[in-house]
């Protein structure tokens, strides 16, 4: 039982310690405070582990790590799927951003305040202005902002800025190809999201079907949730099934992730 105890902890740990907050449209700085989170979370699974050794027994300590372990995969799933709303929000703004700087230059403005007014549709840009306005590296700010999910497309602003100012070349005809293809690209994206909806409501609906069972088996006279909660075989069955229908909608996730970020 302790060894029990021991496990349902590392797995939780581990399920809290790796859930994926989601960022800012802004990159945070790396303080430190990730590495703390976890220290955190570890500790709270490890304790939480404990009181239900101390103050439960048997069926009851198994249903509470059971039902600890659900709670924290349920919330990395959520934590997942809010990181991937956060970054389709952020690659829409990346597009609003490249079509309002590239029309910024070709009416005329100079790079600086075109920047400074596409500050204005899309907030997170204020770092990249601030180190235009000192006359740092304009491209590597712009990279920094593109390693927030999303915002992959600022790095061919980066690029078209930074071959524009060292060639001379006309930056509002770069900007407007880059722009282009950040709106193609991102048509293309909704698409496969789209194609993938019904793959995902599809995976949901599987992981509810078999409470739908239960509900139907005890309505026909028959004991599931008897069987699942007090008996030793029923506990491994609740536990292996739990575990699988997290494994299948975090499948599903990944794969829906990467296709859209291809």
């Amino acid at each position: 039982m302790t060894a029990l105890a021991v496990l349902a902890a590392g797995l939780g740990g581990w399920l809290l310690a790796g859930v994926p907050s989601p960022r800012k449209e802004q990159p945070q700085p790396p303080d430190g405070r990730s590495t703390t989170g976890r220290r955190g979370a570890v500790l709270v699974a490890v304790g939480s582990a404990t009181v239900l050794l101390l103050t439960a027994q048997g069926t009851v300590l198994a249903l509470g790590l059971i039902a600890t372990a659900t709670a924290l995969a349920g919330a990395r799933l959520v934590a997942r799927v809010r990181l991937r709303a956060s970054a389709d929000r952020t690659a829409d703004r990346v597009v609003e951003a490249c079509e309002a700087l590239a029309g910024e230059l070709r009416a005329g403005q100079p790079p600086s305040a075109a920047l400074s007014h596409c500050a204005e549709v899309w907030p997170a840009l204020e770092p990249v202005v601030a180190a235009d306005g000192l006359g740092s590296d304009v491209p590597q700010a712009l990279r920094r902002l593109a390693a927030s999910p999303g915002a992959a497309g600022l790095r061919e602003v980066a690029s078209a800025w930074q071959v524009s100012v060292g060639s001379g070349a006309a930056m509002s005809s770069a900007l407007t190809l880059v722009a282009d293809s950040a709106r193609e690209r991102r048509a293309t994206q909704r698409l496969v999201q789209a194609e993938l909806a019904s793959a995902q409501a599809t995976a949901r609906l599987v992981a509810v079907l078999p409470v739908v069972a239960l509900v139907m088996g005890a309505g026909a006279g028959g004991d599931p949730w008897g069987f699942l909660l007090r008996t030793p075989a029923g506990l491994g069955c609740l536990g292996a099934g739990l575990a699988l229908a997290y494994a299948g909608l975090s499948w599903m996730e990944r794969i829906a992730t990467a296709a859209v970020d291809r």
